[in-house]
Parts: C-alpha cells; sequence; structure tokens
C-alpha cells in the first residue's frame, strides 16, 4: 500500500494557496515570514519551534559552524540563526517544494546570504554538519522521526550537536530513548507548555 504523508509531509502538497505573513521576535530582532497552506505551522511560529531556537541561542556563539535545520518548512529557524549568528553557514532542507520555495523567498526578502535552502527527503549528503535542528514532522509516524535520527547520526561530525524539540504528549521519552541508541550523551535543555528541547552528541557506531 501507498505511504501516506501528513499536509505538511508532502513533496508536492495539493492543498490551494492561502498565503499569510507570521511575526516573532528572536533577541532583539523582529521577524516576518511568509507561509502558505500545506506548509507547517502556517499561523504562527510553532510554540516549540520558538523554545528549540531560544535554547540554541543561549548556547550557540556566532561562530564558524555548518548548520542543517532538517525539516525547516518556511525556513524560520534556519534563517533567525543565520541573521543572528552570521558567521554559521546554514542549510535548511524539507521533503516539501512548497515549504522550500517559501523558505527561499523568506530568505532573500529578509536578506540572508549565509543560508541556502535544497528539497531533500532527509538529511543531505553532501555536507557533514556541526550542528543539527529538528522539529520532528510527528505526524508523519514515528518511522519517518526515527529514521530521521539515524541519519542525522551517520552525516553528523564526530564532535557534532544535535537539537531537537518534541511535545511529552508525542513521545518525548521514548524519543530521549531512541536518542540514547544513537548518541553517547542525552538531555532535556529546556521545559515549556508540554514541549522539550533535547540535546544529543558523542554519536555512536
Amino acid at each position: 500500500m501507498e505511504k501516506k504523508h501528513s499536509h505538511y509531509y508532502d513533496p508536492a502538497p495539493r492543498a490551494e494557496h492561502d498565503r499569510a505573513i507570521i511575526h516573532g521576535q528572536f533577541e532583539d530582532s523582529r521577524f516576518s515570514f511568509v507561509t502558505d497552506s500545506g506548509v507547517f505551522s502556517k499561523r504562527q511560529i510553532d510554540p516549540g519551534t520558538t523554545l528549540l531556537l531560544q535554547s540554541i541561542l543561549k548556547e550557540i556563539k556566532d561562530t564558524s559552524l555548518r548548520v542543517l535545520d532538517l525539516g525547516t518548512g518556511a525556513g524560520v529557524m534556519a534563517i533567525v540563526l543565520a541573521r543572528l549568528r552570521p558567521s554559521l553557514t546554514v542549510t535548511g532542507s524539507d521533503i516539501n517544494s512548497r515549504a522550500v520555495t517559501l523558505a527561499k523567498e523568506n530568505a532573500k526578502q529578509i536578506g540572508v546570504p549565509n543560508v541556502r535552502f535544497i528539497e531533500a527527503d532527509g538529511v543531505p549528503g553532501d555536507t557533514v554538519f556541526d550542528l543539527v535542528i529538528c522539529n520532528p514532522p510527528i505526524r508523519a509516524g514515528k518511522d519517518t522521526v526515527y529514521r530521521l535520527f539515524r541519519e542525522v547520526r551517520d552525516q553528523h561530525a564526530a564532535e557534532g550537536v544535535f537539537y531537537i524539540v518534541i511535545r511529552v504528549k508525542q513521545g518525548a521519552s521514548s524519543a530521549k530513548k531512541e536518542l540514547s541508541s544513537l548518541f553517547d550523551r542525552v538531555e532535556t535543555i529546556a521545559r515549556a507548555k508540554g514541549y522539550h528541547v533535547i540535546k544529543a552528541w558523542g554519536k555512536k557506531g
């Protein structure tokens, strides 16, 4: 039977276009992003995304790192990190062609030259990344999410770090257990409104 994707985990969403503008503030900078139907969190910046970004910005200084925003959607996390930490080299990847188009549009409008967006189902194989961030596509199913975790481990620099955000009721504890099978160290570094930010590093295997 053909595998079904959730609405935002579809290579070519069929939903009618319904563009909107969402806003957010990180550190001292305000951002506006164009979104559309068929793309994750169209009406606002997802609370988990906000918590994950805030947590990473506290931990990451402006230094030369290769960063992947896995499942970038409209590019919010990739663009914010590229703008506020300009020494980073950021890649945003997504299976969703509509999302990638929006992310490119948003990056051009905001003016961030140190970010690129590519269409890919999973981790791009052309770069070894120092830092990977992900708000996992929970509606795509556990098999897909855990496959992405394994791809991150395989395409990670030896000293690289992986951050995810996940809701408690959507499997934070089981995701942490899965990450512990792939990485030497796994910690929950932030909690808010039912979301956990989990940090994993020191890959196994």
